[in-house]
C-alpha cells in the first residue's frame, strides 16, 4: 500500500512540473523559400513555430568592375523571453553591415 501512494505522489508531482513554453528544440519551420539565381545574387526566407522568422536578398553590384560587391538587405525577428516580438531590419554592403530595429539605440 505504501509503494501505491508513493507512486501516485511521485506522478503528481511529474504531472504538476511545469512545462517549458518555448521549446526551440522542438520548433517546427513553417515556411521555407528559396531562390538561388546565381553568381547575380539569392533570396530566401523561413519562419519558425517558436516565432522566428528571416527574409534576405542579395544582388551583385557594379558587376565585372573593381568596385563589384555584394549588396544584402533583410529582416529578422524573434520572440524574446519577455513576450515581446524584435524585429532587426538590416542591409550589408561594401559600407558594412547596417541594422536597424525600434530597441536599438540611435547614433
Amino acid at each position: 500500500m505504501k509503494t501505491i501512494i508513493i507512486l501516485a505522489v511521485v506522478i503528481a508531482f511529474a504531472l504538476g512540473a511545469p512545462q517549458a513554453v518555448d521549446d526551440s528544440r522542438n520548433a517546427q519551420i513553417l515556411r521555407y523559400e528559396t531562390d538561388n539565381i546565381g553568381v547575380d545574387g539569392y533570396r530566401y526566407a523561413f519562419e519558425t513555430s517558436d516565432g522566428i522568422s528571416r527574409q534576405e536578398e542579395a544582388e551583385l553590384k557594379n558587376a565585372g568592375t573593381e568596385n563589384e560587391a555584394i549588396s544584402v538587405r533583410g529582416s529578422y525577428s524573434w520572440v524574446a523571453p519577455d513576450g515581446q516580438t524584435y524585429t532587426i531590419n538590416f542591409i550589408a554592403d561594401e559600407n558594412g553591415y547596417q541594422p536597424e530595429g525600434a530597441h536599438l539605440p540611435k547614433a
